[in-house]
């Protein structure tokens, strides 16, 4: 098998690229990385990754990381295959585009954050900060609403389909839903009806049935 995943099943930056994959319908070898023995800090892994994060990414002799651009590879080098996760229309895909870096500035810093605080510490038994999570809710919201009015005139963020505009949301926000923090998505119908829409996706549905027999 030729594509290669090292990572962890509860990092949202690993379920980002298994769930493209997923919707590409290619298989691949998931290789779990030990990162609460630092795994992921030393040899050989850094070989993949030097920063030592999750995940790293082989696709035969090519090797990347930051999911993102794994993503972006993904969706191009096998675009003929599943799911079209991309435009070959340039002025759509510079939509996508817009989108898609409106994902990794504004949304993922707080959201991030947010999903550590809330849902990824307890599971750990760390306890949340309440201080950095109200602060980060509070931008979150902000972000939330702009998503609210662009939901309002177009079924997806990208345009009228789905595309990794949107699915680069999934990990962060479905940790979030299981929260209090479900709320501040329900007060916001387009977004609330959205995030049903595309986490209820069978490539999705796998990441989370591979996070939950972890």
């Amino acid at each position: 098998m030729a594509i290669k995943v090292h990572g962890s099943v509860i990092s949202t930056a690993a379920m980002r690229v298994f769930a493209c994959l997923n919707e590409k319908g290619l298989e691949y070898e998931y290789v779990p990385v030990d990162m609460p023995a630092g795994e992921h800090k030393k040899e050989p892994y850094l070989s993949l990754n030097p920063f030592g994060q999750i995940p790293a990414f082989e696709d035969g002799d090519l090797k990347l990381f930051e999911s993102r651009a794994v993503n972006q590879y993904i969706a191009h080098a096998y675009a003929d295959k599943g799911n079209p996760l991309i435009y070959q229309d340039p002025k759509k895909m510079a939509i996508v585009s817009v989108w898609m870096e409106v994902e990794a500035q504004k949304y993922d810093p707080p959201a991030a954050k947010l999903a550590w605080e809330v849902a990824i510490k307890p599971l750990f038994g760390m306890s949340t900060d309440d201080a950095i999570a109200e602060e980060q809710e509070a931008k979150l919201a902000k972000v939330l609403d702009v998503y609210e009015a662009r939901l309002a005139q177009s079924k997806y963020l990208g345009g009228d389909s789905f595309s990794l505009a949107d699915l680069n949301h999934l990990p962060t926000m479905s940790y979030l839903m299981g929260t209090h923090l479900k709320a501040v998505v329900d007060a916001r119908p387009h977004v609330s009806s959205w995030y049903a829409d595309i986490s209820a996706r069978p490539a999705w549905q796998k990441v989370v049935a591979m996070k939950n027999n972890q």
